[in-house]
């Protein structure tokens, strides 16, 4: 349009001097950044879970009850990453597997309780393997230490959600 008076819209600038608080390149993005590591990350892990016919999801709850044993569903939820919802539709899914087991509380009947079969204790065995070569074929690119920094470092940032941090 000639001969008009509007202005062109630039974004404002930031008072604040760290650019921290809003990064102009998403490459810089806390968010972003975790979200292209984790699909990094997972990239070299679907193919062996496509190959065992198991979920991301799925292979976090039986990983997570693989460890922990029997857990009430909220807590699986929790640990796993995984809203209720989506939990339930999971669980059904690897109760029909024989992966898992559901039952009621003895102490409180109105909670759920998930637990680990010896099936499903078995297929961690099974894809244990597999997903240590993928971990050792990490580790050789990028060091032990750079990796247990990066863990130690997710940690923290997790303690902040929880209201731990400093």
């Amino acid at each position: 349009m000639r001969g008009s008076t509007k202005r062109r819209m630039t974004p404002s600038r930031s008072t604040c001097p760290d650019d921290l608080l809003m990064p102009r390149d998403t490459n810089r993005s806390l968010p972003i950044a975790l979200l292209r590591a984790r699909e990094a990350v997972m990239s070299h892990f679907r193919p062996l879970l496509a190959a065992h016919d198991i979920t991301e999801q799925q292979w976090r709850v039986v990983r997570t009850l693989g460890e922990s044993g029997a857990l009430d569903a909220t807590e699986l939820a929790a640990r796993a990453c995984l809203l209720a919802p989506s939990l339930t539709r999971i669980v059904r899914t690897l109760e029909d597997r024989g992966f898992v087991t559901r039952g009621r509380d003895e102490a409180d009947a109105r909670r759920a309780v998930i637990r680990i079969t010896p099936r499903g204790l078995e297929f961690i065995r099974d894809v244990t393997p597999a997903s240590r070569a993928i971990y050792a074929e990490m580790e050789a690119k990028l060091g032990r230490e750079r990796i247990e920094a990066l863990l130690d470092m997710l940690q923290d940032l997790n303690a902040l959600s929880a209201g731990e941090g400093s």
